[in-house]
């Protein structure tokens, strides 16, 4: 039965990005903020979708959504962790790898959105890139969203917590807006597997700028860990 849900799913996620990417494509000679409202409506379709093959998604937390310039650190454990976004921020820029920046109309979009594209094989380069183009997102209010982790984890994985965002963190002097979830119970890690319940997306307080590097990750990894961990079985 999940097989058949997932199945279901793919088509329909299928039909919905391609008629949104092809029917927007005039969006990408427009301004930026053209992009970020087809992202938010690309988003809630991705998410609204789910509810017909038995997956709910809830937002908790509005009160701590920013809407101007901001760190979001969410927990990574699914693809779904980077479209939903999508349904709630304004103006959010994503931190994406370069593989994904050549997939025809995503890429296009992200870039166009503001995404922030660097190789994570380069290191000391990438750093240094995230700094000097975060500052220039947050001048224009931007909410940029960088998976604390890096990569998706499965349910259960020791958290493995890079310093990237603490390097953005210390940079920018900007608030820190941790995110915690339970999709990867519904959404499978790898590809698009789907299983029906409850997929809670929360927004925690967030961390004041500020903090010593030291307590700054303390304080992200428990705030998250915490939360993820108390939302598993909704």
């Amino acid at each position: 039965m999940n097989a058949l849900r997932s199945f279901v799913y793919v088509i329909l996620f299928s039909l919905w990005t391609a008629t949104v990417a092809v029917v927007c494509t005039p969006i990408l000679f427009g301004p930026r903020r053209w992009s970020h409202a087809m992202f938010n409506v690309w988003g809630k379709g991705v998410v609204g979708l789910l509810a017909l093959v038995g997956v709910r998604v809830e937002l908790r937390g509005r009160e701590h959504i920013p809407t101007g310039a901001a760190l979001v650190a969410p927990k990574h454990q699914c693809m779904l962790d980077v479209f939903a976004q999508f349904s709630w921020l304004p103006a959010n820029a994503f931190v994406m790898k370069k593989e994904l920046a050549w997939i025809p109309w995503f890429g296009w979009y992200g870039k166009k959105a503001g995404a922030i594209v660097i190789d994570r094989g380069a290191a000391a380069k990438a750093m240094r890139q995230l700094i000097r183009e975060g500052k220039e997102r947050f001048a224009w209010g931007a909410q940029l969203v960088i998976f604390p982790e890096g990569t998706r984890q499965l349910i259960g994985a020791p958290p493995d917590y890079k310093p990237g965002i603490a390097a953005l963190y210390r940079e920018l002097d900007v608030p820190v807006y941790p995110v915690a979830t339970n999709a990867g119970e519904h959404w499978s890690a790898k590809g698009l597997k789907l299983k029906p319940g409850l997929i809670v997306y929360e927004y925690l307080e967030p961390i004041p700028p500020g903090l010593k590097r030291a307590e700054f990750m303390r304080i992200l990894e428990e705030r998250i860990e915490t939360k993820s961990q108390a939302l598993l079985g909704n």
